[in-house]
């Protein structure tokens, strides 16, 4: 019984708040707000929960979906800004922008970042790196992630190494270029994360890339 009425509580500080959103916004890729709303809801279902059990009543759990939202949504918020900010910045459509709700995803295909067995960058990548590096000082309550990834080709140890060094590469300079080192973390994953099958050439060509993961603070 206890538990059947906190999770009616729970479920009814987001409807609450859900009330007021258009489930078919809230879906809609064209709706630029679409990941604020999400986060909105999303913030409210955990608000709610953990106000539930901190305070074992309906005011408390309104209360902790109110918060929720309010955080869940301003995290939202940030995200949908920073992305169509840098949708209209970076100049090669080549690189992708994923905004997954709690995070972006920019990743730029190594055969535009690097010559082949390198990992010096083209100096045709650092404007829009540069632009990148602008974006993360203007959202400074973010973590960063810069991820190297390669194909399978040649030895395992090889390709992890060679990740890292690409991942180094960018990471200097979006650090030269003002972002905050502390924020900057650097990660090698050789070709153990394909998003694609290595069996083609254009599969192979998907794996070799590198992530810049824009990470809100809690």
């Amino acid at each position: 019984m206890i538990l059947k009425k906190t999770a009616i509580a729970a479920l009814g500080g987001v409807f609450l708040l859900g009330a007021c959103t258009d489930p078919g916004q809230i879906n809609d890729p064209n709706n630029p707000n679409r990941k604020q709303q999400q986060g909105v809801l999303l913030g409210a279902g955990v608000g709610a929960a953990l106000g539930q059990i901190a305070g074992g009543d309906t005011k408390a759990t309104v209360a902790g979906a109110m918060l929720g939202a309010a955080a869940g949504g301003l995290i939202g918020h940030n995200l949908d800004k920073q992305e169509a900010e840098l949708r209209q910045t970076l100049g090669d459509d080549r690189i992708k922008i994923v905004n997954t709700g709690d995070r972006l995803i920019v990743t730029m295909p190594q055969d535009i970042l690097f010559p082949t067995d390198s990992s010096t960058v083209s100096s045709a990548l650092y404007p829009d790196l540069q632009a990148v590096s602008r974006s993360l000082q203007n959202y400074p309550d973010t973590t960063v992630q810069v991820i190297g990834h390669t194909d399978n080709t040649g030895e395992a140890a090889y390709n992890q190494s060679l990740s890292e060094r690409r991942a180094g590469a960018v990471a200097s300079i979006l650090i030269n270029s003002g972002t905050s080192a502390g924020r900057v973390v650097t990660i090698g994953r050789g070709e153990n994360q394909p998003i694609a099958s290595n069996l083609t050439v254009e599969g192979r060509a998907q794996n070799r890339r590198v992530e810049i993961v824009i990470i809100p603070r809690g």
